[in-house]
């Protein structure tokens, strides 16, 4: 019989489609977290000189972000592919918009950390 078990208990173990596009989507994110990531690291070498030891909870505060990302992204890939492998629909539910926003309360918070060390860089420098 074309399409018996062997089939149906392979379908798990190889991509959805041909496109990947959870893949992608999964990948996008990761990238997404790793550059939440750099970029909060990358203050701790700028921070410093403006907050002395209040740099470190911003720094902490992405990187933590970048961790939490990264693992919403893996639960959601994992999620959305076991449907996709184990269910006859290609139809999956939407996920809820935690990770986006995760993402947009960092970058909002790591624009005014900018703002706020070119305000005081500025004023170092004028003086």
């Amino acid at each position: 019989m074309a399409g018996g078990p062997e089939v149906a208990a392979s379908r798990g173990d190889r991509p959805f489609d041909a496109g990947l596009w959870v893949e992608r989507t999964a990948l996008a994110w990761r990238r997404t977290a790793l550059a939440v990531a750099v970029g909060s690291l990358t203050a701790l070498r700028i921070l410093p000189e403006i907050l002395g030891l209040w740099a470190f909870i911003p720094t902490a505060l992405g990187a933590g972000a970048a961790m939490v990302a990264l693992g919403l992204t893996h639960r959601r890939y994992r999620r959305i592919h076991t449907i996709l492998t184990t269910s006859e629909s290609e139809r999956v539910a939407l996920s809820g918009g935690a990770l986006p926003a995760l993402i947009a309360v960092v970058t909002v918070g790591g624009g005014v950390m900018a703002l706020v060390t070119a305000v005081q860089l500025g004023g170092h420098i004028a003086h």
